[in-house]
């Protein structure tokens, strides 16, 4: 007697309805801007950076290599943020059509991934210092809606038949569009909601009720000839929507003036914090200052000057009383972003450190750190300029670590003698005769005393020099020269008022800030 066996489905598996693999990533997708949305509504309640998105952002901007970080600075320049939040968001959608395709018959794998997202959302906001408890409420609202919206739409994609089996049936698969449109529309409108919310309370509004801030001490009237504009060189004062802006933040700090305050503790006699309307209400001076940026390249970009407006910062030390031993002034931002100055140059009358709550005329722009940052002279700005400020500790270099020490930055950052090539502009062709070269150079806080430019194999020429409006600003120079038709190569270098001429020798920002000539290649026909 024989067994005939046949070949007959006898799993579960093999009859269990299978989404389509479209639908199925779409599903992810959905649910991603269901949880986005939830957490950015949420966000608005709690603090605009609690949102999980950008947190994770700032992990990532926070913990990327000083490799990675040095490439993204030089090939992207300002658009490094926006570039990392578009690759942020391709790959949660990456992840989101991942977790969608894992789960076409059921829903566990995707809500594994969908969860396993949400917990690194939640880290992300936990581990940011400038953040409280609350703030989780937004990454723990991403979570529980990620991974509901994604059960729900996968349970109405199994009971749709054109969805889970692949069926021609035009009347249910419309009926899943409308199902996961109407969830997509409701996370944008949750979103904007969070945007709008977050706003109310923003600090433009409580920037624009500060008023005309009219300093006790005006800065000298900058002289005609301090710069040479109409030969090439740059205004003497930067416009605000000019000054280079260098920063970590994804997002602007919105602080306002009702909110703001500034502790300083630590190494002192006694403990003080001011608020604003202490601060705007003293007596303000004005102070014409250069900013550089420890990341400017040879004859790059990150250079700027303002007509600032504050207190100064030795005042409010003092008040505090500065004990003996004290090395540093640690900074922090309302964001967390830290920073340390030497004790010296903060207390140095001559240097002017002050904090700054206006610029050229204005309070201070929210990119540039309203409500209040501070201004050191002669110091890069990774070490001197702390944006959105709101608290100052006296202590140690030992103690404790600014921001961009852990990532191989030096910790005292002066700044070097340098200069720079405004015109002619690298590979420019010029009518062959008569040129001018022009240009600026600097040495905060000691101050240019000769620019020298050599065209070709040519000797070192003094160049003319605009009027010295103080040792802390950039000073503006322009050279008349011959230069047949053909290729030129024109050089610059500057000497401080101490007798130093900065080094030929070339060297990458790190870990003090670039040095060499600045070098420029142009034709004349």
């Amino acid at each position: 007697m024989s067994t005939q066996v046949t070949d007959q489905p006898s799993t579960a598996a093999s009859t269990s309805p299978r989404i389509g693999k479209w639908w199925a990533a779409l599903i992810g997708v959905v649910a991603l801007a269901a949880a986005l949305g939830a957490g950015q509504l949420v966000a608005g309640f709690v603090g605009t950076t609690a949102s999980p998105f950008l947190a994770v952002a700032n992990f990532v901007i926070d913990h990327s290599p000083q490799s990675i970080v040095k490439w993204a600075e030089k090939t992207l320049e300002t658009w490094d943020k926006p570039v990392l939040k578009l690759g942020l968001g391709v790959l949660l959608v990456v992840f989101a059509m991942v977790a969608g395709l894992v789960s076409r018959r059921k829903p566990r794998p995707g809500q594994l991934v969908v969860g396993l997202l949400g917990v690194a959302g939640i880290a992300a906001v936990y581990l940011r210092q400038d953040l409280g408890p609350i703030a989780l409420l937004a990454p723990v609202a991403t979570l529980l809606v990620g991974i509901g919206a994604f059960t729900w739409l996968h349970s109405v994609a199994l009971r749709t038949p054109s969805v889970a089996a692949g069926a021609e049936d035009g009347t249910t698969r419309r009926r899943f569009l409308v199902t996961t449109g109407g969830v997509a529309a409701g996370a944008g409108v949750a979103a904007l909601a969070g945007q709008f919310i977050g706003s109310a309370n923003d600090a433009e509004s409580s920037r624009a009720m500060v008023g005309k801030l009219t300093p006790a001490t005006a800065a000298p009237p900058i002289p005609a000839d301090a710069d040479f504009a109409k030969l090439g060189t740059p205004p003497f004062l930067t416009p605000n929507k000019d000054f280079y802006r260098i920063d970590t933040a994804l997002v602007i700090p919105q602080v306002r003036t009702e909110d703001w305050s500034l502790r300083i503790h630590g190494m002192v006699d006694r403990e003080v914090t001011f608020d604003y309307n202490e601060i705007r209400n003293r007596p303000l001076v004005e102070q014409t200052v250069t900013m550089t940026c420890v990341s400017n390249e040879v004859g790059g970009p990150y250079i700027s000057t303002a007509n600032f407006v504050g207190v100064w910062l030795r005042d409010l030390l003092n008040e505090a009383g500065v004990r003996q031993g004290s090395q540093q002034l640690f900074a922090t931002s309302s964001d967390g972003w830290t920073c340390g100055s030497p004790v010296e140059a903060a207390l140095d009358p001559k240097r002017g450190a002050m904090l700054a709550i206006g610029m050229n005329g204005e309070p201070l722009p929210l990119e540039h750190g309203f409500p209040a940052r501070i201004v050191v002279p002669g110091l890069y700005g990774y070490v001197s300029g702390t944006k959105w400020v709101a608290e100052l500790e006296l202590t140690t270099w030992a103690a404790r670590r600014g921001y961009w020490l852990d990532r191989g930055w030096g910790e005292q950052g002066p700044i070097k003698t340098m200069s720079r090539i405004d015109s002619p502009q690298g590979f420019q062709s010029l009518p062959a005769g008569r040129i001018t070269v022009s240009g600026i150079a600097w040495a905060q806080p000691t101050g240019i005393d000769k620019v020298e430019v050599r065209l070709d194999d040519g000797p070192w020429r003094a160049a003319e020099l605009s009027t010295v409006v103080n040792d802390s600003t950039w000073r503006m120079w322009h050279l008349q020269a011959d230069a047949p038709k053909g290729s030129h190569t024109v050089v610059v270098r500057a000497t401080d008022k101490l007798g130093y001429t900065q080094t030929e020798q070339r060297a990458g920002t790190v870990p003090d800030g670039a040095t060499g000539w600045h070098t420029v290649v142009f034709d004349t026909q």
